[in-house]
């Protein structure tokens, strides 16, 4: 027997998509890929891409997957029979980062306890990628495996599992409600803490000062539509599930400009605190920003950047650092918790497998693979497994789906209803024009760059990664696509709009 899945208030749904939203993305990826994508000029392919794809996306992703009430599966299939294998690539997909995730919060786990005694010493950085990551490279290092990375991920997929195996409301519904504003308040002290710092200024300095060259290069418009795809959890089907554990009194419309403004607005917040302290580290170090940022680039950023802030806290370090550091992984686990959801809910559907079911399953292998990232190599490959799933694949995914929805659906037909629930903002004209033209175009010419951009810059074994992963892509959505259903309402679902 299937287990019912549905929130239990408008508030509920609202946090849960906060809480998948704002999190690791923020705080770890989006400042070193502002600073990386042309500093002040990013703002722009930035705004574009939230006005683009941001919103208009997921209002509509929330429209369609209201309507069938269903995972995304059964209700492409329910459009068209043809269309069930796209319906299992987005949350394969969305499963894929979870796994690799899990490596980020293992990280943070460590930390969490770190934090309570200043264990990364006086090196933040010398400790982060040699004495913890032991970081190379070089494939070969993949079979160097780093125990306490490992034991500390194995930990976080235990607390994963408790929590996810639960009726939604009752775990999900009720760790989102107390995480999500926790995690605004300690955020908010951290980095208010961080401008107050000697330096400040110039690490902000030097984030924000705009190469207006890079407008010109197809990945910075790549990275930009990459990081709201990231961060607002789109195109991986995700909001598609959570409207359709929604129930009648909710505000699709208002509740995507609230999720898009209080992600946008977190992350950027980050941002502020993260170059602060590699101002301020700059500074008393006596190295330039662009060296600090260039030898430490990417989920380093967030590894570094606190701890050297926690270790000039004096004696409140020792309260702000541990609360720092735990809020952290709450938020971290926030966001992996959703993205099981969606290949767990299409596995429920078709096979009429339990959700204690479907996710303990799940759980065990994605911990299993997700050993690859317990290694030396683990870092790199995490980098390249993300751009390929950010900035190759879900990209594509989201042209099909515009199309599937906005034509072969006909996504007008919702607009009644979605209005009818607005309590400010109305969708019209507008919207049905950027997603049945603006957005799968501009998109189409952004992937296209992009590749262009990947092969000529890519190195060799990113290359054979990348076919690797499309290949296994392949064959496993096409092994759930074909797999006869156990479920014998499979065929069937209901029109809510």
């Amino acid at each position: 027997m299937v287990d019912k899945n549905e929130w239990g208030n408008n508030l509920s749904f609202l946090l849960a998509m906060v809480g998948s939203a704002v999190g690791l993305g923020n705080i770890w990826r989006y400042p070193y890929v502002l600073y990386g994508s042309g500093g002040g000029a990013f703002f722009i392919p930035y705004i574009v891409a939230v006005l683009i794809l941001g919103i208009p996306f997921l209002i509509l992703e929330y429209a369609v997957g209201y309507n069938f009430k269903s995972s995304i599966a059964k209700g492409l299939r329910k459009i068209n029979t043809k269309f069930e294998i796209l319906g299992w690539i987005l949350p394969f997909s969305s499963y894929s980062i979870m796994v690799y995730y899990s490596a980020i919060i293992g990280w943070i786990g460590i930390y969490v306890v770190l934090s309570f005694y200043k264990g990364w010493g006086d090196d933040p950085v010398t400790y982060f990628g040699v004495t913890l990551l032991k970081a190379s490279d070089s494939f070969s290092d993949i079979f160097t495996f780093v125990p306490y990375v490992a034991l500390s991920m194995v930990i976080c997929w235990i607390v994963i599992w408790f929590i996810s195996h639960r009726q939604l409301e009752k775990g999900l519904g009720k760790v989102n409600k107390l995480l999500v504003p926790i995690l605004f308040i300690v955020m908010f002290i951290i980095v208010i803490y961080s401008l107050t710092l000697s330096g400040a200024s110039i690490g902000l300095s030097e984030l924000f000062k705009p190469k207006w060259s890079s407008l010109l290069k197809f990945d910075i418009w790549t990275a930009a539509f990459g990081q709201i795809l990231f961060s607002l959890s789109l195109g991986f089907s995700l909001a598609y599930t959570y409207a359709g554990y929604a129930g009648k009194g909710s505000d699709l419309i208002t509740n995507s400009i609230i999720i898009a403004i209080a992600n946008c607005g977190f992350e950027n917040f980050c941002a502020l605190g993260v170059f602060s302290v590699l101002g301020y580290m700059s500074k008393i170090k006596g190295v330039e920003v662009p060296k600090i940022v260039e030898k430490h680039q990417g989920t380093g950023l967030v590894f570094v950047a606190y701890p050297t802030v926690i270790n000039a806290l004096g004696n409140l370090a020792y309260v702000l650092g541990p609360a720092f550091f735990i809020t952290v992984f709450l938020a971290g686990l926030t966001s992996i918790l959703s993205m099981i959801e969606p290949l767990s809910f299409c596995i429920q559907n078709k096979f009429t497998w339990s959700r204690s079911k479907s996710m303990t399953i799940l759980i065990i292998i994605s911990a299993v693979l997700s050993m690859l990232f317990a290694t030396g190599y683990g870092g790199e490959l995490l980098g390249m497994i993300d751009t390929y799933i950010n900035q190759i694949l879900v990209l594509l995914c989201i042209v099909f789906e515009c199309y599937v929805y906005a034509w072969a659906f006909n996504v007008k037909k919702t607009i009644k209803t979605l209005n009818e629930r607005s309590k400010s903002i109305k969708v019209g004209t507008w919207w049905i024009i950027i997603v049945k033209y603006i957005l799968p175009l501009f998109i189409i010419v952004i992937w296209v760059g992009g590749i262009i951009d990947i092969v000529k810059n890519g190195s060799i074994t990113q290359t054979i990664i990348f076919v690797v992963l499309t290949v296994i892509y392949g064959i496993v959505t096409s092994i759930f696509t074909f797999l006869p259903a156990t479920n014998k309402q499979w065929d069937e679902a209901e029109n809510r709009l």
